[in-house]
């Protein structure tokens, strides 16, 4: 997205609304405020408050990483904070992060920032990065590169073309929401990887599965995405933690029973 520093807060406002595909009445609406008022903020007739910053951004689901650059184009200090996950204040944050990983053992989990660069993981992501090169395991590490990438996991991945397009469905909708050209860039980088899988035909699926092969046998995941729920912090709210669980009786007996050294 365009830095706010350099064009007026309404026009920013009025691409995150026209962004959510809302028009000036349904946010008037929705925001409790005259339509009239909304066009003047857009158009720069009107200088917004702090508070209406806030208040429309909250409308439109605005990032808080973004929230931030309308404040500073409408001339307004920062109101969230980015903190490093290694500081203090951070501590209850990492201790839950770590309690979800340790706790899913011996199943697969990774906690990904806001780009699907990896930020930690459990032991048994081990399962997923056995014989990736090296260069795709140095930090940091994009979980989405990792995956796709013919020299990393794809080869490996079943239904890769299926899995594939899981993948770079919930990209295009994270681009979406967050307008983020950093992962504009990932997702053609992503779509450019060569892939022969036939299209994907999911009609007795529940939900995608990953299967992949691991020393001769076929595992089957699912995954789950977690989230802190209230988040005041830009580093927090940009954590996911996706967790992986089994998908049949032979994926579950393999982790539990005989563990990665098979």
């Amino acid at each position: 997205m365009t830095s706010a520093k350099q064009r007026p807060v309404g026009e920013l406002l009025r691409q995150w609304r026209e962004q959510r595909r809302l028009s000036q009445l349904d946010l008037s609406i929705q925001a409790d405020i005259s339509t009239r008022h909304l066009s003047f903020v857009e158009t720069g007739r009107s200088a917004p408050s702090r508070e209406m910053v806030l208040h429309l951004a909250e409308e439109l689901e605005v990032p808080l990483r973004e929230r931030n650059r309308l404040l500073l184009a409408a001339g307004f200090a920062p109101v969230y904070g980015e903190t490093s996950m290694d500081a203090p204040e951070m501590t209850a944050v990492r201790t839950a992060v770590r309690q979800i990983l340790a706790g899913h053992e011996p199943y697969p989990a990774a906690v990904v920032d806001r780009r699907w660069n990896m930020v930690d993981s459990n032991a048994s992501i081990a399962l997923f990065t056995a014989g990736i090169p090296p260069e795709l395991l140095t930090p940091p590490v994009n979980v989405l590169r990792l995956s796709l990438h013919p020299d990393g996991l794809a080869p490996r991945i079943v239904n890769l073309g299926e899995w594939r397009a899981h993948l770079l469905g919930r990209l295009r909708r994270e681009i979406a929401v967050t307008a983020d050209q950093g992962l504009r860039d990932l997702y053609e980088e992503l779509v450019a990887y060569p892939c022969s899988d036939p299209e994907p035909h999911l009609e007795n699926e529940v939900v995608v599965p990953l299967r992949i092969m691991h020393n001769g046998t076929e595992l089957k995941f699912l995954s789950m995405v977690a989230t802190f729920g209230t988040p005041a912090d830009i580093t927090v709210a940009e954590l996911s933690i996706e967790s992986f669980f089994p998908a049949d009786a032979v994926t579950a007996d393999f982790l539990r029973g005989i563990g990665l050294d098979r």
